[in-house]
C-alpha cells in the first residue's frame, strides 16, 4: 500500500491518483501547514469519483468527536487516521461511530517503550502507522528514524511505515522493516502541501518490485 499524504490541490491529487497510489491524506489539523478546510477536501474528492478503491485519508489530532465527523461528512472521507494522542477509550468510540470506515491510528516511534503501544492499539484499528517522534510536529517532519527497532516488529494487524521516507531511500526502509504499507508526505513535496509530482513518479517506478 502506497500513501501520499499532505495534498492541497485537486490537480495533484487526481494526478497522484492516476499514477495509481492507494491512498490520498488530507491534514485536517488546522495548526499544520499543510491543512486543509473540510470544504476544500470536499472539492477535491468530488474529483476522484473515478477511483472508487481509493482511501481518502482524513487526518486527526486530538480533535473532538464531532469535528472529526463534520470533517468526514463535509469532506466525503473514507478513512478516518488519528495521529495525536487519542487513547485507547476514544478509538473504541471512534469505531463504534464510524464501523464501515477503515480507521488507522498513528505511533511516533522514539524507543521500544513506544512501540509497546503497538499491542494496546493494534486490536482497535485497521491499521497502525508507525512515525518518527517528534517533540513538536505530529508528522511531515522529514526525518528519518531509527528503522532497526522494527525488525522484528509484528503487531498483529497491518502497518504503514512513515517518517523520512523518500525515492532514494523507501528500498532499504521496506527491506529493513518488511511494512504493510509506506507513507510519505515531506519526501515528495516542493513545500509543505506542494507536491512534486516528478518524484512522485519516481517512488512509483522504484516500488514497482514491491507492489501487486
Amino acid at each position: 500500500m502506497l500513501k501520499i499524504c499532505g495534498l492541497t490541490q485537486a490537480p495533484q491529487a487526481i494526478e497522484i491518483a492516476k499514477l495509481g497510489v492507494d491512498a490520498i491524506g488530507f491534514i485536517c489539523v488546522p495548526l499544520s501547514p499543510r491543512y486543509i478546510d473540510p470544504f476544500k477536501i470536499q472539492e477535491i474528492t468530488e474529483k476522484l469519483a473515478g477511483f472508487p478503491n481509493l482511501l481518502r485519508v482524513g487526518v486527526f489530532a486530538n480533535l473532538e468527536l464531532e469535528t472529526i465527523q463534520k470533517t468526514v461528512d463535509i469532506g466525503q472521507i473514507n478513512t478516518i487516521q488519528l495521529h495525536g494522542q487519542e487513547s485507547p477509550e476514544f478509538v473504541t468510540t471512534l469505531r463504534t461511530k464510524f464501523p464501515n470506515y477503515t480507521l488507522i491510528k498513528a505511533l511516533g516511534v522514539k524507543d521500544q517503550a513506544s512501540l509497546d503501544q503497538a499491542k494496546i492499539y493494534a486490536p482497535l484499528v485497521d491499521i497502525l502507522l508507525l512515525d518518527a517522534y517528534h517533540p513538536e510536529q505530529l508528522g511531515g517532519t522529514g526525518r528519518a528514524w531509527d528503522w532497526n527497532l522494527l525488525k522484528h516488529f509484528r503487531p498483529g494487524c497491518p502497518w504503514w511505515l512513515a517518517g523520512g521516507l523518500n525515492p532514494d531511500n523507501v528500498v532499504e526502509a521496506i527491506r529493513l522493516t518488511n511494512p504493510d504499507g509506506i507513507d510519505l508526505s515531506s519526501g515528495v513535496e516542493l513545500s509543505p502541501g506542494v507536491k512534486n509530482l516528478t518524484k512522485v513518479q519516481a517512488l512509483i517506478q522504484t516500488l514497482q518490485p514491491f507492489r501487486p
